[in-house]
């Protein structure tokens, strides 16, 4: 297990848990990222990192994709 912003680039990844404030878990499961699904590490750069999840592409800061663990 490591955290999503080690994983590397085009890494498909399956979520085992996420921390952090609550009202930032709740947007992460709107988001569709929760444990057991899967997302794609699709490009980072400095401060930040775009995750694909399904069809869709998002992009968060390191700081909340650190506290996802795959």
């Amino acid at each position: 297990m490591q955290p999503l912003t080690k994983a590397t680039l085009g890494t498909i990844c399956t979520v085992k848990w996420a921390l952090g404030l609550p009202e930032v878990v709740e947007k992460l499961h709107e988001l569709k990222i929760k444990e057991g699904s899967t997302v794609q590490v699709v490009n980072r750069s400095g401060d930040y990192m775009i995750v694909g999840v399904g069809d869709k592409r998002y992009a968060m800061e390191n700081a909340i994709a650190g506290r996802i663990q795959v």
